[in-house]
């Protein structure tokens, strides 16, 4: 059971933060297919908010339908994460996230991010000092350690709970592993032993199946996922009826995947503006596409559409001709 303040989940399924990715319009498709539990935003950037940039505040948006939803903040100090977290209290989300997870160079460069797994101590400083500067509950996402020889994920959680953060989000991987490799699910059962905060597993659950063998090798509270939602949106849906029934459901008809492609794209371009949406969600093509025959040529078509009527044109063209070629072979 998964438990945040007052929400309660029983086998959680949660969408990761990403950058670029968990912005409203796809929580919102995610959240509308059903099975999604819990959403988190995309990064944001203390020293943004701090700043009031535009590009940080834009990201705290949360809409209704969505809900619960929690806001993830990263920063390079503990006085610049308790600004940020107290400026996104103020956008109402249901809880407050740290990153402490995030492998990327330039942000781990200036300390932020999985920075903080070089100092454990440092990190259950900063949560505790966030705990008593919000209302809201308090979460952080991380990793199992900096590298391979410095692991400290099972004290980190120990002193995390101490802190009074309420969860503990896990990626099975270290810090100098990136996305490389495979996650090491094991650190995430140690974890879970170690404390009686809910943690949740995340890395490499990319189908149904892997969720429901993460939830049995681990013991995890919930489970997250994140580059198996960018491929398929519906991930949440299969894996609840798989949790739920042991059964796998028939994959979405070309009809129902363009459908929500369209409305994935409108809602894109209502809160980005069409261009910038039609962009940023060029990575969803080859997961709502996947498995179509004939589709390389329409996806790279598509891939030089910056406005969204030549898009929905080029998809409703290609549907019509795949209808017409079925209804000749039978």
């Amino acid at each position: 059971m998964l438990k945040i303040g007052n929400l309660k989940f029983e086998k959680a399924l949660l969408l990761a933060p990403m950058e670029e990715v968990s912005n409203p319009p796809f929580r919102v498709t995610c959240k509308r297919l059903g099975g999604l539990d819990l959403a988190f935003s995309e990064f944001v950037n203390s020293e943004g908010l701090i700043r009031d940039s535009d590009k940080a505040l834009k990201k705290l948006t949360i809409y209704e339908e969505e809900r619960p939803v929690g806001i993830q903040i990263y920063g390079p100090t503990i006085e610049s994460l308790i600004k940020a977290a107290e400026i996104a209290e103020e956008a109402k989300p249901d809880l407050i996230d740290i990153n402490c997870g995030c492998p990327v160079k330039k942000v781990t460069a200036h300390g932020s991010g999985a920075a903080f797994l070089k100092d454990i101590e440092l990190m259950a400083k900063m949560a505790e000092a966030i705990v008593k500067s919000v209302k809201l509950p308090v979460t952080l996402k991380t990793r199992i350690g900096w590298d391979m020889n410095s692991i400290v994920i099972v004290e980190a959680v120990k002193r995390l709970e101490q802190a009074g953060i309420h969860s503990v989000a896990i990626h099975g991987r270290t810090r100098s592993m990136g996305y490389k490799g495979s996650a090491n699910w094991d650190w995430i059962r140690q974890a879970k032993e170690a404390v009686k905060m809910s943690i949740i597993g995340n890395g490499d659950v990319m189908t149904p199946q892997d969720a429901k063998r993460m939830f049995d090798e681990t013991g995890c509270d919930g489970v997250m996922i994140g580059r198996g939602a960018i491929a398929n949106p519906w991930l949440f849906k299969e894996t609840r009826h798989f949790l739920e029934t042991g059964e796998i459901l028939p994959e979405p008809t070309l009809q129902e995947k363009m459908n929500v492609m369209k409305e994935h794209l409108r809602l894109g371009a209502e809160f980005k503006g069409e261009k910038r949406a039609m962009i940023e969600l060029r990575k969803h093509f080859s997961g709502y596409l996947r498995g179509v025959r004939g589709i390389a040529k329409l996806r790279s078509s598509l891939m030089q559409e910056t406005e969204l009527a030549p898009i929905e044109e080029k998809l409703d063209a290609f549907l019509e001709k795949q209808e017409q070629e079925s209804f000749l072979r039978v």
